[in-house]
């Protein structure tokens, strides 16, 4: 292709975001995600299988302060996402974080992040595919059928991209189902675990107790320094949260349920995480947790639930679907915002006739595939290597958020571009502290041998955005050009009008 036949591609992909068939008002996506499914996609988005299975090796290398962890890692994910809520109300796109960072970084920063973003759920699809497939294998392990793990992986795969292809409502169906087999299961080990604790009750009756919390040495056991060696754990259980962010562009109402969405972070991470962790800790004494092994397994076993193994295995096998299906619908959003900006192919930035994604989310799902059977032919340590690489790529997008929201605080403040109605409380400063946080993260993602993994990748798809996008910019100057604050003012007018008139 030729750098004129880039720029003619470019110049049509500007006049769709003008009509409002692209990046205009609309975007051209249907706006069939209801409040229920919203808030429900924010829960399911905080949820994951780290909290499940991953808060075991944390509890046995922090004990008890892994509550005290969790809740100042949930604190800067609230930080983070009224950062992103500020910026939603300021411009709902369903670009999000990548088209902030293009706004207010430049076009390299909004270039990195669509990919980086793009990639991360990609791997994070394949990854979760495949335990899929492994957790299936525990109700059949011991019986006579025996289904391949290939074959588990590959029909999950089908099945969650043909629903995607049907509706965005359908999507945000599958989460709400997803995200409440996991609400259920917390809440239901919280009423069971004060059961044993207040009633006595079960084989943990005479053990179970608040006290557990802190008479086992201490509440730091193995010292502070263990606590922050955990934090890196504690913070890839949330990543996903900005999910929601993705969202904007084909919410109902987003001025409405995005920030009612959002506000609900607090109280999701107080009940959820650590309300959850008080309970299984007060059950189960932490030094009697093992690396590797589910907490809410643990707890159900010293209660006397044999079918608890089961109850957890079924809970993680919908969160690992869960991922993958949003993981099948962020990917072709991505895409298609990239592409529309120039900074992707323009075959990614057509719509189907139901206003979806089409092609990016089908060439994700390929991509994911594909990871499944190298997954299945070489488990080998160069593929560890790419999943790690998943840890960094999503704090990068929280990092993006983050500034892009400060260089908009600024902006705003200077009359430059229209305030946002959903300010971020405190900003900048705790903007500037959740950065400060991350970065802590990072380091210690270094110094710690079993985590370090996560950064050796991190310099190699650096350097290939780098190359790729200085000599995407050399064909075609244009479409890497930076836009003046105006043209986004002018779409951000244009976006509250249309929202105005929804409403």
């Amino acid at each position: 292709m030729t750098s004129e036949q880039v720029a003619d591609r470019s110049a049509d992909a500007e006049a769709a975001r003008q009509d409002g068939s692209g990046q205009g008002a609309s975007e051209g996506y249907q706006r069939g995600l209801g409040n229920r499914q919203i808030q429900m996609i924010a829960i399911g988005g905080a949820i994951g299988t780290g909290l499940f299975l991953g808060a075991g090796t944390a509890i046995h290398r922090a004990g008890p302060s892994l509550i005290l962890a969790y809740a100042i890692a949930g604190l800067v994910i609230f930080f983070i996402m009224r950062a992103l809520g500020e910026l939603l109300m300021y411009r709902p796109v369903s670009g999000s974080f990548s088209d902030y960072a293009r706004e207010f970084l430049g076009p390299f920063w909004g270039y990195v992040t669509g990919w980086t973003y793009w990639l991360f759920w990609v791997v994070t699809g394949i990854t979760e595919v495949t335990a899929a497939a492994t957790y299936v294998n525990f109700w059949t392990k011991d019986s006579s059928v025996h289904i391949p793990q290939w074959a588990s992986a590959l029909a999950f795969t089908v099945v969650l991209y043909l629903a995607n292809l049907i509706s965005v409502k359908l999507f945000g169906e599958l989460e709400f189902w997803f995200s409440m087999v996991k609400v259920t299961a917390i809440i239901g080990m919280i009423l069971i675990g004060l059961g044993v604790i207040t009633l006595g009750f079960s084989n943990a009756g005479d053990t179970a107790s608040f006290g557990n919390l802190w008479a086992h040495h201490g509440f730091f056991p193995n010292g502070i320094k263990s606590t922050l060696m955990t934090l890196q754990i504690v913070m890839f259980a949330f990543l996903a949260v900005e999910l929601v962010g993705v969202t904007a562009g084909e919410a109902k109402d987003p001025k409405k349920t995005l920030p009612k969405a959002i506000n609900t972070v607090p109280w999701r991470i107080a009940v959820f995480y650590i309300g959850a962790l008080i309970i299984i800790l007060a059950v189960v004494p932490w030094s009697e947790f093992l690396p590797g092994k589910s907490p809410f397994v643990a707890a159900f076993e010293k209660i006397g639930l044999p079918a608890g193994a089961s109850i957890v295995n079924f809970v993680v096998l919908t969160a690992a679907l869960s991922s993958c299906n949003s993981g099948m619908y962020s990917t072709g959003r991505m895409l298609r915002d990239l592409a529309l900006n120039g900074q992707g192919p323009q075959f990614f930035a057509q719509l189907s006739k139901k206003g979806l994604p089409l092609r990016g989310t089908t060439a994700s799902a390929a991509l994911m595939l594909v990871g499944v059977w190298i997954n299945y032919q070489w488990p080998g340590q160069a593929f560890t290597y790419v999943v790690s690489f998943a840890t960094i790529s999503g704090m990068w997008a929280w990092i993006m958020i983050l500034t892009a929201q400060l260089r908009y605080r600024r902006l705003a403040d200077r009359g430059v571009l229209p305030q946002s109605e959903f300010r971020a409380p405190g900003a900048p400063w705790t903007s500037a502290f959740a950065l400060a946080f991350i970065g802590m993260v990072i380091v210690l993602m270094g110094i710690d041998e079993d985590s370090r993994v996560s950064l050796y990748c991190a310099p190699v798809w650096a350097l290939l955005m780098v190359v790729s996008y200085f000599t995407l910019k050399r064909r075609n100057p244009q479409a890497f050009a930076r836009k003046p604050a105006s043209h986004y003012a002018e779409l951000a007018a244009a976006t509250r009008a249309e929202l105005d008139r929804a409403a």
